[in-house]
């Protein structure tokens, strides 16, 4: 199998949703204006979606200014930086920012967005197919 590769960096601003993964080299990336300044070209994308220490990367990208988020319990603090409504759930949206936990969270929180897309019926389908009877996720929105 071949990967070409045919955009880098392209403007995010034709897309309807990113779903960025975090990391550790999230850290790094907070800091990286070139990489900052392209995640910008995402402020009219519809949601922005993120799980783990991705947060920051919306934070520092200006997309949590008044909103409502999480991250990995570890990074919490710095999750302060960009957003004084942090918590310490696993799923929490605010308006279609919506945030998820550390790593584990990421199948619940791609069930969600599947859920919010497609409605409850595909995501019952997609369970079955991938055995994963547990998606009962309580996502907090106040």
């Amino acid at each position: 199998m071949a990967v070409m590769i045919d955009k880098i960096r392209p403007n995010l601003s034709d897309y309807d949703l990113i779903f960025i993964p975090g990391g550790m080299g999230t850290r790094t990336l907070i800091h990286d204006n070139k990489f900052i300044q392209w995640l910008k070209t995402a402020k009219e994308v519809q949601y922005k979606v993120s799980v783990c220490t991705d947060s920051l990367l919306l934070g520092a990208s200006g997309f949590l200014e008044g909103k409502k988020a999480t991250t990995h319990p570890n990074a919490l603090d710095l999750l302060r930086l960009y957003t004084q409504s942090v918590k310490t759930e696993r799923i929490v949206r605010d308006g279609n920012t919506i945030t998820g936990g550390g790593v584990a969270t990421s199948v619940d929180l791609g069930l969600y967005m599947c859920e919010l897309l497609a409605g409850k019926e595909a995501v019952m389908k997609i369970q079955k197919q991938m055995d994963y009877p547990y998606y009962n996720v309580e996502v907090v929105t106040q």
